[in-house]
């Protein structure tokens, strides 16, 4: 379900680039979507979620004060009334101020008047997505929680499909074209609301959404909540950084920035995400168990995993981003050089696909165990590291700079979780990692020579067709796919290498 999300979004993005390019519109509607998509990660997807679980998990395996079912539907409708009633003043004040909104996030626009308007306008637009996504998350955590992975992997789907359909069919019917990207994206947060809600009320579970604070429950999560909002999105603010100093450098940096990290985004979405998804309910089950070697155990299948898709798949980013983004991306208004200066910072960005996804992965580690404030610790130091590499390297590299910086503070912000896991005593390495890595590491680089012996130039791929485009990137896919593999089994990497189970709830 998340790959099928993952390949849609790729679609969208295409229409996207196809319509509008690297141009003044793209940048404006870039800048609109991520301000909500931030605080989506820090009210929902990242620490409400990181808080929610591990205690709604305690109260499925205690039963809760008052016991089962019902305690369960009392802490949902406590924490879904009390999300709402926050939220919703939220964005009234982010619709009501989204050219100050703007401001904050984007300074640069301030020099350019129509842009800095319409990211307003597109801003009012986009803010409610916030209140409806942060609800669907909820139900998402809910869903997750009781085993049921499906329905929560598949609803961005239908945010990709809202989109490409305003995009495709609404916006030649409007006075400004890229307006409909925005209706898209508030058509998609209702949908995915709706389908997630109907999902739960299957459980069975009796919950009446209330106004709760004095909750034990919300409590909790409230207490939870406040340090892990920083914790848990520390590469979305970082990312963010980039957006504010890249809205100084020259039109099309952020568009740039957006089309590299999306191809990042592909990898982590479909792996890093959805097996980080996976183990926190089972490392908070374990933990509220007492089992510390399970947990362990769960860690170590997690970060096996990491290694065996993370490495070749961050490699063959490096190694084919401008074939990538050409063959994707090289239509309509995206020309060549677009994809030239976009293919820069998907360089710099592949470099730190493995940090993005043991964050990922190493995170639950902490917030499974209610420890909030040592991912937060964390999470500053890796923040200052990013500001300070930021400024010193968006100087020689411009936009590729911010992607190096991103990527170098997120490998501080991995090291620092691992070590402080093992340090801890609650990660302890399983038999067989060095040989595995050893194996892992020869595999990859056969791939990555197989690639680069076969590639074109980057001027026969923008003078060939779309067809022939997919069609090359599709052989050179297989073939690193089939190399790396082969590699693998030839020197004794088997299933049961990483056959390892989470355990079920």
């Amino acid at each position: 379900m998340t790959l099928l999300s993952r390949v849609l979004g790729f679609v969208r993005d295409v229409v996207i680039a196809r319509a509008f390019g690297a141009s003044l519109a793209a940048d404006a509607f870039f800048v609109a979507f991520k301000i909500p998509n931030l605080f989506r990660r820090l009210f929902a997807e990242g620490a409400f979620s990181q808080a929610f679980v591990p205690v709604l998990a305690e109260y499925r395996e205690r039963g809760g004060e008052s016991g089962g079912e019902r305690a369960v539907g009392e802490l949902v409708g406590a924490a879904a009334g009390s999300l709402f009633l926050v939220l919703t003043g939220f964005v009234a004040v982010g619709v009501i101020a989204a050219p100050v909104f703007i401001l904050v996030f984007a300074p640069g626009f301030s020099d350019e008047a129509d842009k800095l308007a319409l990211a307003g306008q597109l801003l009012r637009l986009t803010f409610p997505y916030l209140l409806l996504i942060s609800l669907a998350a909820l139900a998402g955590a809910v869903l997750n929680t009781f085993g049921r992975f499906g329905v929560p992997a598949f609803t961005p789907a239908l945010l990709n499909v809202s989109m490409i359909g305003c995009a495709l069919w609404l916006a030649p019917g409007l006075e400004e074209p890229v307006m409909a990207l925005a209706i898209g994206v508030l058509g998609g947060g209702i949908a995915q609301l709706a389908i997630q809600v109907t999902a739960m009320a299957r459980l069975g579970l009796r919950i009446r959404p209330r106004f709760d604070f004095a909750h034990e429950g919300v409590r909790k999560i409230l207490r939870l909540m406040g340090p892990a909002m920083f914790g848990v999105s520390v590469a979305q603010l970082n990312l963010m950084l980039d957006t504010i100093i890249a809205s100084f450098l020259q039109t099309g940096s952020i568009s740039w920035l957006y089309y590299s990290d999306r191809l990042v985004e592909f990898p982590l979405g479909v792996f890093g995400i959805a097996l980080a998804t996976v183990i926190l309910p089972s490392l908070s089950a374990r933990h509220s168990e007492g089992s510390t070697e399970a947990f362990s155990t769960t860690l170590d299948w997690a970060l096996r995993w990491v290694l065996l898709i993370g490495i070749p798949a961050a490699l063959a980013l490096a190694v084919l981003a401008a074939p990538m983004l050409s063959t994707l991306f090289q239509y309509g208004l995206l020309d060549e050089h677009d994809v030239t200066m976009a293919a820069r910072s998907l360089v710099a960005y592949s470099g730190g696909l493995v940090a993005f996804i043991l964050i990922k992965v190493l995170a639950p580690g902490y917030f499974a165990r209610q420890d909030t404030r040592t991912p937060v610790r964390i999470g500053i130091i890796a923040m200052v590291v990013n500001m300070v590499f930021n400024l010193v390297l968006v100087f020689p590299l411009a936009h590729a700079g911010l992607a190096l910086a991103t990527t170098l503070s997120a490998c501080v912000n991995a090291g620092l979780l691992w070590r402080g896991l093992r340090r801890e005593g609650v990660y302890r390495p399983e038999p067989g990692w060095g040989r595995f890595a050893l194996r892992v590491a020869i595999g990859a680089g056969a791939m990555v020579a197989v690639l680069w012996w076969w590639a074109a130039p980057l001027i026969d791929w923008t003078a060939w067709s779309a067809v022939r485009r997919a069609g090359e990137l599709g052989v050179l896919i297989v073939l690193g796919a089939t190399t790396y593999f082969v590699v693998l089994a030839l020197l004794g990497v088997r299933p049961r290498d990483v056959s390892l189970r989470v355990p079920r709830l």
